[in-house]
Protein backbone atom coordinates (compact mmCIF):
# COMPACT_ATOMS: atom_id res chain seq x y z
CA UNK A 1 0.00 0.00 0.00
CA UNK A 2 1.12 3.09 -0.80
CA UNK A 3 -0.01 7.01 -0.42
CA UNK A 4 -0.17 9.17 -3.32
CA UNK A 5 -1.72 11.94 -5.19
CA UNK A 6 -4.56 11.43 -6.99
CA UNK A 7 -5.48 12.53 -10.68
CA UNK A 8 -4.70 16.40 -10.79
CA UNK A 9 -8.10 16.77 -11.79
CA UNK A 10 -9.08 15.94 -8.46
CA UNK A 11 -7.01 18.59 -6.95
CA UNK A 12 -4.38 18.48 -3.84
CA UNK A 13 -7.26 18.42 -1.37
CA UNK A 14 -7.74 14.60 -2.19
CA UNK A 15 -5.39 11.93 -0.90
CA UNK A 16 -5.86 8.37 -2.74
CA UNK A 17 -4.85 5.61 -1.11
CA UNK A 18 -4.43 2.92 -3.59
CA UNK A 19 -3.27 -0.71 -2.92
CA UNK A 20 -2.41 -3.62 -5.76
CA UNK A 21 -5.41 -5.07 -7.85
CA UNK A 22 -6.64 -8.49 -7.05
CA UNK A 23 -7.32 -10.95 -9.29
CA UNK A 24 -11.21 -11.15 -11.13
CA UNK A 25 -13.01 -14.30 -12.29
CA UNK A 26 -12.43 -14.55 -15.73
CA UNK A 27 -15.53 -17.21 -16.32
CA UNK A 28 -19.04 -14.86 -16.65
CA UNK A 29 -21.58 -16.76 -14.47
CA UNK A 30 -25.15 -18.15 -16.03
CA UNK A 31 -26.77 -15.30 -13.98
CA UNK A 32 -27.89 -11.57 -14.55
CA UNK A 33 -25.59 -9.87 -13.37
CA UNK A 34 -25.65 -7.07 -9.65
CA UNK A 35 -26.47 -3.86 -10.45
CA UNK A 36 -24.11 -1.57 -8.24
CA UNK A 37 -24.25 -0.79 -4.54
CA UNK A 38 -24.21 2.96 -3.14
CA UNK A 39 -23.69 3.83 0.37
CA UNK A 40 -23.22 6.92 2.50
CA UNK A 41 -23.13 8.38 5.94
CA UNK A 42 -23.65 11.86 7.40
CA UNK A 43 -22.22 12.60 10.85
CA UNK A 44 -20.61 14.41 13.19
CA UNK A 45 -18.54 12.44 15.89
CA UNK A 46 -19.02 8.87 14.58
CA UNK A 47 -16.51 6.46 12.49
CA UNK A 48 -18.09 7.45 9.33
CA UNK A 49 -15.65 5.50 7.33
CA UNK A 50 -16.14 2.37 9.53
CA UNK A 51 -20.09 2.46 8.77
CA UNK A 52 -19.98 2.70 5.58
CA UNK A 53 -17.51 -0.04 5.69
CA UNK A 54 -20.55 -2.51 6.88
CA UNK A 55 -22.86 -0.67 4.64
CA UNK A 56 -20.77 -2.26 1.94
CA UNK A 57 -20.78 -5.32 3.26
CA UNK A 58 -24.39 -5.57 3.36
CA UNK A 59 -24.16 -4.66 0.20
CA UNK A 60 -22.06 -6.77 -1.39
CA UNK A 61 -24.31 -8.70 -3.73
CA UNK A 62 -24.72 -6.02 -5.46
CA UNK A 63 -21.49 -5.65 -6.73
CA UNK A 64 -17.75 -7.70 -5.77
CA UNK A 65 -15.36 -6.49 -7.92
CA UNK A 66 -14.14 -2.93 -6.66
CA UNK A 67 -15.29 -1.02 -3.34
CA UNK A 68 -13.88 2.39 -2.20
CA UNK A 69 -14.59 4.77 0.25
CA UNK A 70 -14.22 8.84 0.12
CA UNK A 71 -14.73 10.36 3.75
CA UNK A 72 -15.00 14.08 3.77
CA UNK A 73 -12.63 16.29 7.03
CA UNK A 74 -14.01 19.64 7.56
CA UNK A 75 -11.49 22.11 8.69
CA UNK A 76 -13.65 24.32 11.20
CA UNK A 77 -11.54 27.28 10.48
CA UNK A 78 -12.48 26.92 6.07
CA UNK A 79 -15.46 24.57 6.16
CA UNK A 80 -16.02 24.86 2.38
CA UNK A 81 -12.11 23.31 1.91
CA UNK A 82 -12.28 19.65 3.73
CA UNK A 83 -9.97 17.53 3.06
CA UNK A 84 -10.92 14.22 1.02
CA UNK A 85 -9.25 11.45 1.80
CA UNK A 86 -10.18 8.24 -0.61
CA UNK A 87 -8.83 4.09 -0.66
CA UNK A 88 -10.41 2.34 -3.23
CA UNK A 89 -9.05 -1.23 -5.11
CA UNK A 90 -10.58 -4.19 -6.90
CA UNK A 91 -12.09 -7.27 -4.50
CA UNK A 92 -14.55 -7.69 -2.00
CA UNK A 93 -14.83 -4.97 0.73
CA UNK A 94 -13.14 -7.43 3.25
CA UNK A 95 -10.36 -7.52 0.98
CA UNK A 96 -10.16 -4.08 0.35
CA UNK A 97 -10.24 -2.78 3.66
CA UNK A 98 -8.90 -3.34 7.20
CA UNK A 99 -8.84 -1.65 10.44
CA UNK A 100 -5.96 0.21 9.63
CA UNK A 101 -7.11 1.70 6.90
CA UNK A 102 -10.12 2.66 7.64
CA UNK A 103 -8.68 4.09 10.82
CA UNK A 104 -6.49 6.60 8.05
CA UNK A 105 -10.43 7.98 6.67
CA UNK A 106 -11.46 10.23 9.48
CA UNK A 107 -14.45 12.62 8.83
CA UNK A 108 -17.90 13.48 8.67
CA UNK A 109 -19.44 11.97 5.71
CA UNK A 110 -18.25 9.19 3.81
CA UNK A 111 -19.46 8.04 -0.03
CA UNK A 112 -18.83 4.52 -0.31
CA UNK A 113 -20.03 2.11 -3.65
CA UNK A 114 -19.83 -1.45 -4.24
CA UNK A 115 -19.33 -2.36 -8.19
CA UNK A 116 -20.22 -4.43 -10.86
CA UNK A 117 -19.25 -3.26 -13.94
CA UNK A 118 -21.67 -2.60 -16.68
CA UNK A 119 -20.62 0.22 -18.37
CA UNK A 120 -16.55 0.12 -18.58
CA UNK A 121 -14.91 -3.23 -17.87
CA UNK A 122 -13.07 -4.40 -14.48
CA UNK A 123 -10.15 -2.79 -13.71
CA UNK A 124 -8.69 -0.38 -10.84
CA UNK A 125 -9.01 3.08 -12.84
CA UNK A 126 -13.01 2.43 -13.19
CA UNK A 127 -13.53 2.07 -9.55
CA UNK A 128 -15.27 4.42 -7.19
CA UNK A 129 -16.15 6.68 -6.18
CA UNK A 130 -15.05 9.60 -8.25
CA UNK A 131 -13.44 12.55 -6.67
CA UNK A 132 -13.07 16.05 -8.40
CA UNK A 133 -12.39 19.58 -7.90
CA UNK A 134 -14.65 22.49 -8.67
CA UNK A 135 -14.45 26.33 -7.49
CA UNK A 136 -16.86 25.55 -4.71
CA UNK A 137 -14.44 22.64 -3.14
CA UNK A 138 -14.22 18.87 -4.04
CA UNK A 139 -16.98 16.54 -5.11
CA UNK A 140 -17.17 12.77 -4.57
CA UNK A 141 -19.85 10.84 -6.56
CA UNK A 142 -20.86 7.09 -6.80
CA UNK A 143 -23.35 5.82 -9.15
CA UNK A 144 -25.50 2.88 -9.45
CA UNK A 145 -27.40 1.73 -13.14
CA UNK A 146 -26.18 2.76 -16.42
CA UNK A 147 -26.76 5.71 -18.73
CA UNK A 148 -27.79 4.82 -22.21
CA UNK A 149 -26.22 7.88 -24.02
CA UNK A 150 -22.53 7.76 -22.67
CA UNK A 151 -21.12 8.31 -25.98
CA UNK A 152 -23.43 11.69 -27.05
CA UNK A 153 -22.55 12.65 -22.92
CA UNK A 154 -19.07 11.90 -23.69
CA UNK A 155 -18.54 14.12 -26.62
CA UNK A 156 -20.51 16.90 -24.83
CA UNK A 157 -18.30 16.79 -22.07
CA UNK A 158 -15.06 16.63 -24.22
CA UNK A 159 -16.50 19.73 -25.94
CA UNK A 160 -17.52 21.77 -22.76
CA UNK A 161 -13.84 20.77 -20.89
CA UNK A 162 -11.22 20.61 -24.39
CA UNK A 163 -8.62 19.89 -21.16
CA UNK A 164 -10.63 16.55 -19.81
CA UNK A 165 -8.78 14.17 -18.69
CA UNK A 166 -11.11 10.54 -18.60
CA UNK A 167 -9.29 8.49 -16.43
CA UNK A 168 -11.92 5.91 -16.66
CA UNK A 169 -13.84 3.92 -19.49
CA UNK A 170 -17.43 4.48 -17.04
CA UNK A 171 -20.66 6.36 -17.63
CA UNK A 172 -20.11 7.27 -14.04
CA UNK A 173 -17.78 9.79 -15.08
CA UNK A 174 -19.15 11.26 -17.12
CA UNK A 175 -21.88 12.37 -14.83
CA UNK A 176 -19.31 13.69 -11.98
CA UNK A 177 -17.73 15.53 -14.37
CA UNK A 178 -21.18 17.30 -15.63
CA UNK A 179 -21.55 18.17 -12.19
CA UNK A 180 -18.18 19.48 -11.74
CA UNK A 181 -18.68 22.00 -15.53
CA UNK A 182 -21.57 23.26 -13.87
CA UNK A 183 -20.56 23.93 -10.86
CA UNK A 184 -17.50 25.57 -12.77
CA UNK A 185 -19.43 27.36 -15.01
CA UNK A 186 -21.39 29.43 -12.32
CA UNK A 187 -24.30 27.24 -10.79
CA UNK A 188 -24.28 25.78 -6.69
CA UNK A 189 -24.40 21.98 -6.19
CA UNK A 190 -27.70 21.35 -6.52
CA UNK A 191 -28.66 24.00 -9.23
CA UNK A 192 -25.55 21.51 -10.93
CA UNK A 193 -26.23 18.77 -9.90
CA UNK A 194 -30.21 19.03 -11.92
CA UNK A 195 -28.39 20.40 -14.67
CA UNK A 196 -25.92 17.25 -14.90
CA UNK A 197 -28.74 15.31 -14.40
CA UNK A 198 -31.02 16.58 -17.12
CA UNK A 199 -28.10 15.84 -19.52
CA UNK A 200 -28.47 12.01 -18.87
CA UNK A 201 -30.80 9.47 -20.33
CA UNK A 202 -30.81 6.10 -18.01
CA UNK A 203 -30.77 4.60 -14.92
CA UNK A 204 -28.77 6.12 -12.19
CA UNK A 205 -29.42 6.21 -8.33
CA UNK A 206 -26.29 8.59 -6.99
CA UNK A 207 -25.23 9.61 -3.88
CA UNK A 208 -22.18 12.66 -3.72
CA UNK A 209 -20.39 13.98 -1.17
CA UNK A 210 -19.69 17.90 -1.08
CA UNK A 211 -18.16 20.67 1.03
CA UNK A 212 -22.49 21.76 1.46
CA UNK A 213 -23.34 17.82 2.44
CA UNK A 214 -25.03 14.90 1.19
CA UNK A 215 -26.80 15.06 -2.24
CA UNK A 216 -28.87 11.63 -2.96
CA UNK A 217 -30.73 11.59 -6.72
CA UNK A 218 -33.01 9.05 -8.99
CA UNK A 219 -33.44 8.93 -12.21
CA UNK A 220 -37.04 10.10 -13.12
CA UNK A 221 -38.26 6.53 -13.48
CA UNK A 222 -36.49 5.18 -10.09
CA UNK A 223 -35.08 2.07 -11.94
CA UNK A 224 -32.26 1.65 -9.09
CA UNK A 225 -33.38 1.54 -5.57
CA UNK A 226 -31.79 4.49 -2.85
CA UNK A 227 -33.49 4.53 0.92
CA UNK A 228 -32.52 6.85 3.60
CA UNK A 229 -32.47 6.77 7.23
CA UNK A 230 -31.55 8.16 10.33
CA UNK A 231 -28.86 6.93 13.37
CA UNK A 232 -29.50 7.88 17.29
CA UNK A 233 -32.55 10.72 17.58
CA UNK A 234 -33.73 12.60 14.61
CA UNK A 235 -32.53 16.12 16.12
CA UNK A 236 -29.20 14.56 15.76
CA UNK A 237 -29.64 14.40 11.99
CA UNK A 238 -27.56 11.27 11.43
CA UNK A 239 -28.36 10.41 8.22
CA UNK A 240 -27.46 7.45 6.10
CA UNK A 241 -28.60 6.49 2.41
CA UNK A 242 -27.91 3.40 0.81
CA UNK A 243 -29.10 1.01 -2.29
CA UNK A 244 -31.10 -1.13 0.07
CA UNK A 245 -32.61 -0.97 3.48
CA UNK A 246 -30.09 -3.96 4.87
CA UNK A 247 -27.35 -1.58 4.53
CA UNK A 248 -29.30 0.79 7.04
CA UNK A 249 -29.98 -2.16 9.04
CA UNK A 250 -26.51 -3.63 9.50
CA UNK A 251 -25.31 -0.02 11.48
CA UNK A 252 -28.64 0.02 13.56
CA UNK A 253 -30.19 2.99 11.17
CA UNK A 254 -33.92 3.57 10.92
CA UNK A 255 -35.65 2.91 7.68
CA UNK A 256 -37.52 6.41 6.74
CA UNK A 257 -38.28 6.14 3.04
CA UNK A 258 -36.89 5.96 -0.56
CA UNK A 259 -35.29 8.90 -2.27
CA UNK A 260 -38.50 8.77 -4.85
CA UNK A 261 -37.55 9.00 -8.17
CA UNK A 262 -37.36 12.02 -9.78
CA UNK A 263 -36.31 13.45 -6.77
CA UNK A 264 -33.15 15.31 -5.51
CA UNK A 265 -32.68 14.78 -1.24
CA UNK A 266 -29.91 17.16 0.10
CA UNK A 267 -29.03 16.23 3.95
CA UNK A 268 -26.71 19.28 6.30
CA UNK A 269 -25.00 18.48 8.96
CA UNK A 270 -27.00 19.85 12.08
CA UNK A 271 -30.68 19.90 10.06
CA UNK A 272 -33.10 17.83 11.63
CA UNK A 273 -34.79 17.54 7.92
CA UNK A 274 -33.35 16.90 4.90
CA UNK A 275 -34.95 19.44 1.98
CA UNK A 276 -36.11 17.58 -1.03
CA UNK A 277 -37.19 18.61 -3.86
CA UNK A 278 -38.52 17.25 -7.51
CA UNK A 279 -36.02 17.63 -10.35
CA UNK A 280 -37.95 15.63 -13.30
CA UNK A 281 -41.36 13.97 -13.09
CA UNK A 282 -41.84 10.30 -14.72
CA UNK A 283 -43.13 7.50 -14.91
CA UNK A 284 -42.24 5.36 -11.66
CA UNK A 285 -40.21 2.37 -13.20
CA UNK A 286 -38.32 0.18 -10.83
CA UNK A 287 -36.72 -2.46 -12.18
CA UNK A 288 -38.61 -5.83 -11.28
CA UNK A 289 -35.39 -8.22 -10.74
CA UNK A 290 -34.61 -5.88 -8.00
CA UNK A 291 -37.87 -7.73 -6.79
CA UNK A 292 -37.28 -10.88 -7.91
CA UNK A 293 -33.72 -11.48 -7.60
CA UNK A 294 -30.77 -9.24 -6.83
CA UNK A 295 -32.18 -7.03 -3.73
CA UNK A 296 -31.44 -9.37 -0.68
CA UNK A 297 -34.24 -10.94 0.71
CA UNK A 298 -34.04 -8.80 4.05
CA UNK A 299 -34.41 -5.71 2.07
CA UNK A 300 -37.99 -3.63 2.09
CA UNK A 301 -39.77 -2.86 -1.18
CA UNK A 302 -43.29 -1.49 -0.64
CA UNK A 303 -43.64 -1.87 3.19
CA UNK A 304 -42.40 -5.65 2.94
CA UNK A 305 -39.33 -7.87 3.20
CA UNK A 306 -38.71 -9.40 -0.26
CA UNK A 307 -38.35 -12.66 1.23
CA UNK A 308 -42.52 -11.75 1.74
CA UNK A 309 -42.91 -11.48 -2.07
CA UNK A 310 -40.24 -14.25 -3.37
CA UNK A 311 -42.46 -16.95 -1.06
CA UNK A 312 -45.51 -15.34 -2.90
CA UNK A 313 -43.95 -15.90 -6.67
CA UNK A 314 -43.33 -19.46 -5.21
CA UNK A 315 -47.11 -19.60 -4.74
CA UNK A 316 -48.39 -18.24 -8.27
CA UNK A 317 -46.15 -20.74 -9.60
CA UNK A 318 -47.17 -23.37 -7.85
CA UNK A 319 -51.02 -22.24 -9.32
CA UNK A 320 -49.99 -21.53 -12.65
CA UNK A 321 -47.54 -24.69 -13.14
CA UNK A 322 -49.05 -27.49 -10.93
CA UNK A 323 -46.59 -30.69 -11.47
CA UNK A 324 -46.78 -34.18 -9.83
CA UNK A 325 -43.72 -34.87 -7.85
CA UNK A 326 -41.96 -36.17 -4.07
CA UNK A 327 -39.70 -33.13 -3.24
CA UNK A 328 -39.39 -29.40 -3.90
CA UNK A 329 -35.97 -27.66 -3.78
CA UNK A 330 -34.44 -24.46 -4.55
CA UNK A 331 -31.09 -23.48 -5.79
CA UNK A 332 -29.63 -21.48 -3.08
CA UNK A 333 -29.86 -18.65 -2.30
CA UNK A 334 -32.14 -17.15 -4.34
CA UNK A 335 -34.31 -19.72 -5.72
CA UNK A 336 -35.03 -20.79 -2.28
CA UNK A 337 -38.03 -18.22 -1.03
CA UNK A 338 -39.89 -19.15 -4.05
CA UNK A 339 -39.16 -22.77 -3.23
CA UNK A 340 -40.98 -22.90 0.13
CA UNK A 341 -43.50 -20.70 -1.49
CA UNK A 342 -44.14 -23.64 -4.02
CA UNK A 343 -44.35 -26.02 -1.42
CA UNK A 344 -46.81 -24.52 0.97
CA UNK A 345 -49.23 -24.09 -1.97
CA UNK A 346 -48.69 -27.07 -3.60
CA UNK A 347 -47.89 -29.88 -0.67
CA UNK A 348 -45.02 -31.03 -1.93
CA UNK A 349 -42.67 -31.39 0.64
CA UNK A 350 -39.65 -28.36 0.72
CA UNK A 351 -36.21 -29.98 1.03
CA UNK A 352 -32.26 -29.06 0.96
CA UNK A 353 -31.78 -31.13 -2.18
CA UNK A 354 -28.63 -28.62 -3.06
CA UNK A 355 -25.93 -27.61 -0.83
CA UNK A 356 -24.02 -24.29 -1.56
CA UNK A 357 -20.25 -23.04 -0.60
CA UNK A 358 -21.15 -19.84 0.57
CA UNK A 359 -17.11 -19.03 0.73
CA UNK A 360 -16.84 -18.86 -3.26
CA UNK A 361 -16.86 -14.97 -3.92
CA UNK A 362 -15.65 -13.57 -7.42
CA UNK A 363 -11.95 -13.76 -7.15
CA UNK A 364 -11.35 -17.75 -6.31
CA UNK A 365 -8.96 -19.17 -8.39
CA UNK A 366 -11.14 -21.18 -11.44
CA UNK A 367 -10.75 -24.98 -12.06
CA UNK A 368 -9.01 -25.75 -15.83
CA UNK A 369 -11.36 -26.94 -18.33
CA UNK A 370 -10.65 -30.43 -18.01
CA UNK A 371 -11.49 -30.08 -14.16
CA UNK A 372 -14.92 -28.11 -15.54
CA UNK A 373 -15.15 -31.14 -17.96
CA UNK A 374 -14.71 -33.72 -15.58
CA UNK A 375 -17.80 -32.27 -13.09
CA UNK A 376 -16.04 -30.41 -10.36
CA UNK A 377 -18.97 -28.23 -8.61
CA UNK A 378 -17.39 -25.64 -7.16
CA UNK A 379 -20.88 -23.70 -6.09
CA UNK A 380 -23.13 -26.13 -5.73
CA UNK A 381 -23.25 -30.23 -4.48
CA UNK A 382 -26.76 -31.97 -4.88
CA UNK A 383 -26.90 -34.65 -1.96
CA UNK A 384 -28.21 -37.75 -2.71
CA UNK A 385 -29.84 -38.87 0.33
CA UNK A 386 -32.02 -36.23 -0.19
CA UNK A 387 -32.90 -36.72 -4.18
CA UNK A 388 -32.21 -40.02 -4.66
CA UNK A 389 -35.62 -41.99 -6.23
CA UNK A 390 -37.11 -38.78 -6.02
CA UNK A 391 -39.59 -36.76 -8.50
CA UNK A 392 -38.01 -33.58 -8.02
CA UNK A 393 -39.31 -29.92 -8.66
CA UNK A 394 -36.38 -27.46 -8.88
CA UNK A 395 -37.28 -23.35 -8.66
CA UNK A 396 -34.43 -20.88 -9.64
CA UNK A 397 -34.89 -17.24 -10.34
CA UNK A 398 -34.15 -17.03 -13.95
CA UNK A 399 -32.54 -18.62 -16.49
CA UNK A 400 -30.68 -16.63 -18.55
CA UNK A 401 -27.75 -18.32 -21.08
CA UNK A 402 -28.77 -22.08 -19.89
CA UNK A 403 -25.38 -23.04 -19.29
CA UNK A 404 -25.28 -23.79 -15.28
CA UNK A 405 -29.10 -24.69 -15.54
CA UNK A 406 -28.01 -27.72 -17.87
CA UNK A 407 -25.33 -28.83 -15.24
CA UNK A 408 -27.06 -28.74 -12.65
CA UNK A 409 -29.42 -30.85 -13.66
CA UNK A 410 -27.41 -33.05 -14.68
CA UNK A 411 -25.92 -33.25 -11.29
CA UNK A 412 -29.39 -33.55 -9.68
CA UNK A 413 -29.79 -36.62 -11.84
CA UNK A 414 -26.91 -38.15 -11.14
CA UNK A 415 -27.76 -37.91 -7.32
CA UNK A 416 -30.53 -40.35 -8.47
CA UNK A 417 -33.82 -38.18 -8.99
CA UNK A 418 -36.05 -40.22 -11.22
CA UNK A 419 -37.66 -37.08 -12.72
CA UNK A 420 -36.25 -33.41 -12.73
CA UNK A 421 -39.02 -30.81 -13.44
CA UNK A 422 -37.96 -27.05 -13.30
CA UNK A 423 -40.19 -23.82 -12.64
CA UNK A 424 -38.80 -20.81 -12.75
CA UNK A 425 -40.35 -17.83 -10.87
CA UNK A 426 -39.77 -15.57 -13.51
CA UNK A 427 -40.68 -14.76 -17.30
CA UNK A 428 -38.23 -15.68 -19.88
CA UNK A 429 -35.26 -13.61 -20.07
CA UNK A 430 -36.05 -12.29 -23.95
CA UNK A 431 -34.36 -9.10 -23.98
CA UNK A 432 -30.71 -7.17 -22.72
CA UNK A 433 -31.27 -4.90 -19.96
CA UNK A 434 -29.76 -1.58 -20.77
CA UNK A 435 -29.97 0.11 -17.37
CA UNK A 436 -27.36 -1.33 -15.27
CA UNK A 437 -27.83 -5.10 -15.48
CA UNK A 438 -25.62 -7.22 -17.62
CA UNK A 439 -27.93 -9.64 -19.24
CA UNK A 440 -25.37 -10.03 -22.54
CA UNK A 441 -26.34 -9.79 -25.94
CA UNK A 442 -29.56 -10.67 -27.17
CA UNK A 443 -28.22 -13.52 -29.13
CA UNK A 444 -27.22 -15.10 -25.60
CA UNK A 445 -30.18 -15.50 -24.33
CA UNK A 446 -31.36 -18.64 -24.35
CA UNK A 447 -35.16 -17.77 -24.54
CA UNK A 448 -34.52 -15.34 -26.84
CA UNK A 449 -33.51 -17.88 -29.18
CA UNK A 450 -35.19 -21.41 -28.34
CA UNK A 451 -38.32 -22.31 -27.95
CA UNK A 452 -40.02 -23.61 -24.38
CA UNK A 453 -40.01 -27.43 -25.70
CA UNK A 454 -36.04 -26.74 -27.37
CA UNK A 455 -35.13 -25.78 -23.78
CA UNK A 456 -36.22 -27.58 -21.85
CA UNK A 457 -34.52 -30.36 -24.24
CA UNK A 458 -31.43 -28.70 -23.74
CA UNK A 459 -31.44 -28.51 -20.01
CA UNK A 460 -32.45 -32.23 -19.95
CA UNK A 461 -35.76 -31.72 -17.43
CA UNK A 462 -38.71 -33.77 -17.84
CA UNK A 463 -40.68 -30.20 -17.68
CA UNK A 464 -40.15 -26.77 -17.93
CA UNK A 465 -42.57 -23.64 -17.07
CA UNK A 466 -41.94 -20.47 -16.22
CA UNK A 467 -43.40 -17.52 -13.80
CA UNK A 468 -46.42 -15.64 -16.14
CA UNK A 469 -45.61 -11.90 -16.24
CA UNK A 470 -48.73 -11.46 -15.20
CA UNK A 471 -48.39 -13.40 -11.58
CA UNK A 472 -45.20 -11.80 -11.04
CA UNK A 473 -46.83 -8.41 -11.06
CA UNK A 474 -49.64 -9.89 -9.00
CA UNK A 475 -47.69 -11.08 -6.65
CA UNK A 476 -46.13 -7.90 -5.90
CA UNK A 477 -49.16 -6.35 -4.86
CA UNK A 478 -48.29 -2.78 -6.13
CA UNK A 479 -49.61 -1.08 -9.55
CA UNK A 480 -48.34 -3.26 -12.51
CA UNK A 481 -47.53 -0.13 -14.36
CA UNK A 482 -45.00 1.16 -11.83
CA UNK A 483 -42.56 -1.86 -12.81
CA UNK A 484 -39.60 -2.08 -15.50
CA UNK A 485 -39.97 -5.60 -17.30
CA UNK A 486 -38.28 -4.63 -20.47
CA UNK A 487 -35.92 -7.98 -20.15
CA UNK A 488 -39.49 -9.88 -20.20
CA UNK A 489 -40.97 -8.07 -23.44
CA UNK A 490 -38.98 -5.41 -24.57
CA UNK A 491 -40.60 -2.08 -23.47
CA UNK A 492 -38.01 -0.15 -22.73
CA UNK A 493 -38.87 3.07 -20.61
CA UNK A 494 -35.94 5.25 -21.56
CA UNK A 495 -35.27 6.02 -25.24
CA UNK A 496 -31.76 5.23 -26.09
CA UNK A 497 -29.17 5.73 -28.42
CA UNK A 498 -29.07 3.42 -31.56
CA UNK A 499 -25.31 2.88 -31.04
CA UNK A 500 -26.78 1.51 -27.55
CA UNK A 501 -29.42 -0.45 -28.84
CA UNK A 502 -27.84 -1.97 -31.58
CA UNK A 503 -25.22 -3.59 -29.86
CA UNK A 504 -27.40 -5.58 -28.09
CA UNK A 505 -30.18 -6.37 -29.92
CA UNK A 506 -29.71 -8.56 -32.66
CA UNK A 507 -32.55 -10.89 -32.85
CA UNK A 508 -36.44 -10.84 -31.97
CA UNK A 509 -37.48 -13.79 -29.87
CA UNK A 510 -39.10 -16.60 -31.50
CA UNK A 511 -42.10 -16.48 -29.62
CA UNK A 512 -41.90 -18.21 -26.31
CA UNK A 513 -43.31 -15.98 -24.51
CA UNK A 514 -46.60 -17.30 -26.36
CA UNK A 515 -45.53 -20.41 -24.90
CA UNK A 516 -45.96 -19.22 -20.57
Amino acid sequence: MHNAEANPKVGPAVTDVHSGSLPTQPERPDKPEEACGVFAVLAADQPVANLTYFGLYALQHRGQESAGIAVFDADPSEPARPKVRMHKDMGLVSQVFDQGVLERLPGQLAIGHNRYSTTGSSKACNAQPVLLNTRLGPLAFAHNGNLVNAGELREAIAADIPEVEFTSTTDSELIAFAIQHAVNQGLGWEAAIREAASRCRGAFSLVIGTPEGLYALRDGHGIRPLVFGHMGEVSEAQWVVSSETCGLDIIGASFDGDVEPGEIMHFRLGDPEPSRSRWTTEPPKLCVFEMIYFARPDSRFFGESLYSYRVRIGEVLARETPVEADIVIGVPDSGIPAAIGYSQYSGIPFGDGLIKNRYVGRTFIQPTQAMREAGIRVKLNPLPDVLAGKRVVVIDDSIVRGTTSRKLVAAIRDAGATEVHMRISSPPVTHPCFYGIDTDTQDQLIAARLTLEEIAAHLGVDSLAYLSKEGMVEAAQANAGHFCTACFDGAYPIEMDESVSGSKLMLEPKGIAATV
